[in-house]
């Protein structure tokens, strides 16, 4: 863009500031189809705070470069609004229109006060290239934005769906559904480590019943589970060892002569319970069995 150009545009948005305002809310309102008087503040300050920031950079240079640090207000604020956008759901379309709106209202000042038709149609061109510019900077924040929401979200669904209970004193249960892979590993590992830690727990049930298929690689990610919790002066008994998973670890040739086993939880925990002191008598023939601690 030249300096005339650049000039000419800042002018005329600061003249007709007001002008272009309303009709690039209007223009919002119509592609987002959002509504709300929470929504509608929040775009106007948005929208205003953009503006000023816009004609403050189309003043400071001749030559428009939206990378250098005459623009660093407008990108951050675009960074900051795909960021919040991001987090509340907004669609890239949804977001990019911010930017991409707001040519309409410009071309309709630049055609109602430049009457040249070459300087007209160069101050469109011009006019065109800065706002694509942003637009393309708001969509790459914004995916960046949503990569990172994601990545969050996926953490924290790992974080949930691997919960670490205490069933007695000095004995935890990990139960563990769907399929084991590295990163999962980790979270299980981190964990377990950290309720061992803080509860001081001897023992630890892990139980595979919900882990649909064993493999070599599930097989290692167990082993280095159970060496960790080792490490940290915990035992651990792997529990949910079906028909099928006992052929394939047999199959396999994994060696857990190392690790107890056991089919089922319940099995487990009365392993568990008899190695820390405990047994589980019955009241009665109709009462609910009840766990004692042997002195």
């Amino acid at each position: 863009m030249k300096a005339t150009q650049t000039s000419t545009l800042g002018s005329i948005i600061r003249k007709h500031e007001g002008e272009i305002l309303a009709d690039w809310l209007k223009a919002q309102s119509a592609s987002t189809g959002r509504r709300g008087q929470a929504q509608e503040t929040e775009q106007r300050a948005a929208s205003k705070e953009f503006l000023a920031a816009m004609t403050e950079a189309l003043g400071t240079e001749s030559e428009i470069d939206t990378r250098s640090a005459a623009w660093s207000r407008v990108r951050d604020m675009l960074t900051e609004l795909s960021a919040t956008r991001a987090r509340q759901g907004y669609s890239p379309s949804e977001t990019a229109t911010f930017v991409f709106s707001l040519k309409q209202p410009i071309f309709a000042r630049l055609r109602a006060d430049i009457a040249d038709v070459q300087a007209l149609a160069d101050a469109f061109w011009a006019t065109t290239l800065l706002l694509d510019s942003l637009g393309l900077m708001t969509t790459e924040a914004f995916q960046k934005s949503r990569e990172e929401v994601i990545s969050r979200q996926q953490r924290e669904l790992l974080e949930l769906s691997t919960p670490v209970v205490e069933l007695w004193e000095g004995i935890l249960a990990l139960p563990l559904i769907g399929t084991l892979d590295s990163s999962r590993t980790q979270v299980v590992m981190e964990s377990l480590l950290e309720k061992i830690v803080s509860s001081g727990a001897a023992l630890a049930i892990i139980d595979i019943t919900g882990v649909p298929t064993v493999d070599t690689l599930v097989a290692q990610h167990l082993m280095k589970t159970v060496a960790a919790a080792r490490l940290m002066g915990a035992d651990c008994i792997i529990s949910g060892i079906r028909p099928q998973i006992a052929q394939t670890i047999v199959h396999l040739g994994v060696d857990l002569s190392q690790v107890i086993t056991k089919s089922s939880l319940a099995d487990a925990f009365v392993v568990a319970l008899k190695r820390t002191g405990s047994r589980i008598e019955a009241r009665s023939a109709k009462a609910e069995p009840a766990a004692t601690t042997e002195a």
